[in-house]
């Protein structure tokens, strides 16, 4: 049976003047980059403090050190496994910043150990793995927050404030198209020596295959590591509409796609072109659609009996009553949306953990748009619809 929505143990609040010391699983672009970045921002105001780094690669945990040294005057505590990083006393979160197949390993076992944690999206590649992630943050109580971003944009907070007054009216299709000349996991590739890695760490679950320098740095391109540009880019944009819609879960999807143009002497898995259809219950559809063999059309919109959203750029949305066959003449031309400041995502999860809230992107809302994802997937290696029996819990064909 599905559980209720998540709710968060009493005590478990930092007192502002508690150092709040923080891991991260992950020390490549995401966790040394994003992570390191963002939350030094905060360091200062929110008594926070980088305490200790993990990742397979020696040279990612070295560079990681470096910013760590100098902008909170000593060196982390590094480790290849997160079991050691879990194992680590005087540790109160953890960041998760690892490749996709291994966000719900890392975050159970973060759970398990009764750590607050911040996780990248797409929150799972398996279903029953997702389950058992989320039943384990559930039932532990922490705050977690899901790397989902967009949703502490003040655009997409105003464009939430939008749709509840009504301006759009009721939407009929809600669409993403997402391209780029080349697929982004080729920028990720670089020479990586296999002394410096701890291969099994690295693959976990993943059958044995000999190291691969190209399948290390640009896992994003290989199926059984992420399964592409609908889950790794389409999980911000299934998850902005279930934020500014208010939806829970899609009632059906289809997809299709497949590598298309770029089949070269890497042998990436990962689909180059791929687009899939989700209908939801409350009577829209939703399409996300990636070509990355072509970056004409990009595009983002929602459409509406009464208005149009235009969201191609998230940072300053429109709206107007382009193609509406109801309009109601309140809107004339095309407005701006108003923004609506909020906390930085970062900020966000921190502030939760000290005022003991649940967070802007709760592991419920990770768990809904890891659903939708999923279910694209699941369609698009059968070839088939699949639909989500909520009250099972499973992704069915049909």
């Amino acid at each position: 049976m599905p559980h209720p929505l998540t709710i968060l143990k009493k005590g478990r609040a930092l007192g502002a003047n508690d150092r709040l010391r923080i891991g991260i699983i992950g020390c490549g672009s995401r966790g040394n980059k994003v992570f390191l970045d963002g939350i030094f921002k905060h360091a200062d105001k929110m008594n926070v403090e980088i305490t200790a780094l993990c990742d397979p690669w020696s040279i990612a945990r070295e560079q990681a050190n470096i910013k760590v040294k100098e902008w909170f005057g000593r060196s982390a505590r590094k480790v290849t496994s997160y079991r050691d990083l879990l194992e680590l006393d005087n540790l109160d979160a953890v960041m998760i910043a690892s490749p996709d197949h291994l966000h719900t390993t890392h975050l159970e076992a973060v759970a398990r150990a009764g750590k607050h944690v911040y996780v990248e999206k797409p929150l799972a590649m398996d279903m029953t793995k997702l389950i058992n992630a989320v039943d384990a943050v559930r039932e532990a109580g922490i705050v977690a927050q899901v790397g989902t971003q967009l949703r502490s944009l003040p655009g997409a907070v105003g464009a939430r404030e939008l749709f509840r007054n009504g301006k759009l009216g009721k939407l009929s299709r809600v669409e993403e198209c997402r391209n780029s000349p080349k697929p982004y996991w080729y920028g990720y590739l670089r020479e990586v020596r296999q002394e410096d890695v701890d291969w099994k760490e690295f693959l976990a679950d993943r059958p044995y295959r000999p190291f691969n320098t190209a399948l290390y740095s640009a896992w994003y391109g290989y199926y059984d590591f992420s399964h592409g540009p609908i889950p790794n880019l389409g999980a911000h944009f299934i998850d902005m509409v279930h934020y500014i819609t208010g939806v829970g879960f899609p009632e059906s999807c289809v997809c299709l796609g497949g590598t298309f143009t770029w089949d070269d002497e890497y042998k990436f898995t990962a689909p180059d072109c791929i687009q899939a259809t989700w209908v939801y219950p409350e009577g829209f559809l939703v399409s996300s659609s990636n070509n990355l063999g072509n970056g004409a059309g990009s595009v983002r919109n929602f459409y509406g009996d009464k208005g149009t959203l235009k969201m191609s750029n998230w940072n300053t949305p429109t709206y107007s009553n382009e193609g509406a066959p109801r309009g109601d003449g309140l809107i004339e031309g095309e407005h701006k949306v108003e923004l609506i400041e909020c906390p930085d995502h970062f900020l966000d999860w921190l502030q939760c953990i000290r005022n003991n809230r649940i967070p802007v992107a709760s592991i419920d809302a990770g768990y809904q748009h890891a659903v939708a994802v999923l279910m694209a997937m699941k369609s698009y290696e059968t070839g088939r619809k699949t639909i989500y029996d909520h009250k099972e819990r499973k992704i069915l064909t049909t």
